[in-house]
């Protein structure tokens, strides 16, 4: 099927360029905020998040007083990106280096990296140290707390921290920002920090200063990446039966297979493996030094070079990994197949189409992954995602979760086109000879915020209440429903959410956050066209001079009627109906008593004498009743064939 998403930028090669002192756009932007003690860096993948540490805590070192940097990252892996780096030579006045004794993302156990960090902190001479996330938290049991004092402490994928009483990491991180003197520079490349839990509670991420720069800056100012495309294909059956289908191996691909766990995996990883290499072709050998597979593709015998990640015998993980890690050639690797790795902090320049079984819970995860593909680089011009999908199978019981599953997919697109797509600002249009303002709309009845919390919401975490609204169980139910009034969408469902995510906040407040959130949202769903000096924005099917929007009529437009739109194009519509009824049969209260008598007192004589079914959408109370009682019995029907009968 053709791209949900497919946006074009404009290769200003702004993003890349460097100023006298050897900082990009981005890291110029943070080291702006240099004097904050808690800094949150929000920037996507392949932006220089970390040369921006390094700038930041050589300056806090040299011109802030502080005494150590401690740099923490989520994996092993992904501590290459802090090696030591001559930053002199661009215009700094510094270079990052230390101690290598003092990296500790190295092969090792626990006690032994634990000596070291506690080394580190005594050792007078020594400046900087790079750990895993699992280091800090084992080392901070085994420490002073006050030994944080006067030290920079960097959080890397910050995501990883949460509200979550079991997440260890978040526990450390309160307890030193409340007990020490100690700075935070915390660093995501996600706009969905934590997902459903929350990273920091909202009176603690007060405290950050925060610094944003997001994906459309980043790609738009890249110097060969054109084009960005967002797809899903549908399989039934197997996924190994429709790899062929999306797997192209003259792109280069990291392809991420389903978790064993998840409905799609076969339970037997390394089996997957073996099957996705004899589609593409036949293994001749593997390299003893670096784990490379080299296989000779079916048809014109070209080598396709593999690295399999899913391997996971230390010695073999190790070897492929150090090869991953030297690469700088677009010839080194064709294919990397993964089932963990090789998403966040993982940098394959030339990757060209990142390839993923199965629907991803995690919005972070969905866009780590992305990321590994809209890395700038002279062999692509466009990037893809795509993300292999098992189609509902109307027979199994499993139809509710494949259904819901296939909808937060579609919903995860939906809300990186929004991230995706160029930012506007929203005033409230009093005048009808106001002046124009670049990037801005104006509208009239539009709410502008009224204090500074609401600001700070629709300026830095428009994306991350988006996101919730769009996990919203509710919310994803509305989704493929085409009748369903957008006033009620926007007006009721909407704020719902908001007030969930923020209770502190006056209904007053709500409503202008909700206005943007509606706003932004159609907008950047429609299409906007030229016509001489003059905008038209297209909604719900008709062009609308940009000069004459209000607020009402906004209102009146489903900010997701795409999904709907998705939904039809993608599938039949037999399949269309089952989903429809999968999501109503769990809003439908209703016995087996009353079910059968409607269908055996009624729904026989209403259906001889109209020669159609009952509909949902009835305005006859008894006729609506009738359509749920059917849409419950072919439910229960469907849950008796699979041998679900709860």
């Amino acid at each position: 099927m053709p791209n949900l998403v497919e946006v074009t930028y404009a290769k200003t090669g702004k993003s890349l360029a460097i100023n006298d002192m050897g900082m990009r756009e981005m890291q110029a932007r943070a080291f702006e905020a240099r004097n904050a003690q808690y800094l949150l860096l929000k920037a996507p993948p392949a932006s220089g998040k970390s040369r921006a540490l390094m700038f930041l805590g050589l300056d806090k070192l040299f011109n802030q007083g502080l005494k150590k940097v401690i740099v923490a990252v989520p994996e092993r892996s992904i501590g290459g990106s802090f090696e030591c780096t001559d930053l002199k030579s661009h215009g700094f006045y510094a270079d990052w280096e230390f101690d290598p004794d003092y990296n500790l993302c190295t092969p090792g156990g626990d006690s032994s990296k634990v000596s070291a960090f506690k080394t580190f902190l005594n050792d007078p001479k020594a400046t900087i140290l790079i750990c895993t996330h699992a280091t800090l938290r084992f080392a901070y049991e085994a420490v002073e707390e006050s030994v944080f004092n006067d030290t920079l402490l960097a959080i890397d994928e910050f995501h990883h921290v949460s509200v979550d009483g079991d997440n260890r990491l978040g526990e450390v991180l309160r307890s030193i920002m409340k007990n020490t003197s100690a700075h935070i520079v915390a660093m995501t490349g996600s706009y969905f920090r934590g997902d459903s839990v929350p990273v920091l509670l909202p009176e603690e991420e007060a405290q950050f200063v925060k610094v944003t720069y997001n994906y459309y800056e980043q790609l738009n100012g890249y110097t060969h990446l054109k084009t960005l495309g967002i797809g899903y294909h549908f399989y039934q059956g197997r996924y190994l039966s429709a790899i062929d289908e999306v797997l192209n191996t003259d792109q280069k691909t990291i392809l991420h297979i389903p978790n064993v766990n998840a409905g799609e995996s076969t339970k037997d990883k390394h089996k997957e493996v073996d099957a996705i290499l004899d589609i593409v072709g036949k293994v001749t050998r593997q390299d003893a030094e670096t784990g490379v597979i080299f296989v000779e593709r079916h048809g014109d015998g070209k080598i396709i070079k593999v690295a399999d990640l899913v391997n996971d015998t230390p010695k073999e993980r190790d070897k492929i990994v150090s090869y991953l890690r030297q690469m700088n050639d677009v010839d080194d690797m064709d294919l990397i197949i993964a089932l963990g790795m090789a998403k966040e902090g993982f940098d394959w320049p030339f990757c060209e189409h990142a390839l993923t079984v199965g629907y991803r819970g995690s919005l972070t995860e969905i866009i780590q992954i992305i990321g590994r593909a809209t890395r700038d680089s002279s062999n692509k011009n466009h990037s893809q995602f795509t993300n292999l999908i098992a189609q509902p199978d109307a027979t199994d019981d499993l139809v509710k979760l494949s259904v819901n599953n296939m909808l937060k997919a579609i919903t995860a697109s939906l809300l990186m086109e929004q991230v995706l797509a160029p930012s506007f600002k929203f005033k409230t249009k009093r005048f009808d000879d106001e002046e124009h303002e670049e990037g801005t709309i104006k509208i009239r009845g539009f709410k502008e915020p009224s204090s500074q919390r609401v600001k700070e919401i629709v300026e830095s975490d428009l994306n991350d209440l988006k996101a919730a609204i769009l996990q919203d169980n509710k919310m994803l139910q509305a989704l493929p429903g085409e009748f369903i009034d957008p006033e009620v969408i926007n007006k009721v469902m909407i704020p719902k959410v908001i007030q969930k995510k923020y209770p502190e906040l006056s209904e007053e407040e709500i409503e202008e956050i909700r206005q943007h959130v509606v706003v932004d949202s159609v907008i950047k769903n429609s299409k906007i066209k030229e016509v001489g000096d003059k905008k038209f924005v297209l909604m719900a099917g008709k062009f609308v001079n940009i000069e004459e929007l209000n607020i009402d009529l906004i209102d009146r437009v489903n900010p997701f009627q795409k999904a709907f739109e998705v939904l039809s194009k993608s599938v039949t519509a037999k399949l269309l109906k089952v989903i429809q009824e999968t999501i109503d049969a769990g809003r439908i209260q209703m016995t087996d008593e009353e079910a059968v008598i409607l269908y055996r007192d009624k729904i026989g004589a209403f259906m001889n004498s109209l020669n159609r079914e009952p509909s949902l959408d009835a305005h006859d109370p008894l006729e609506k009743r009738m359509a749920e009682a059917l849409v419950y019995l072919r439910n229960k029907k469907r849950q008796a064939a699979s041998g679900n009968t709860e």
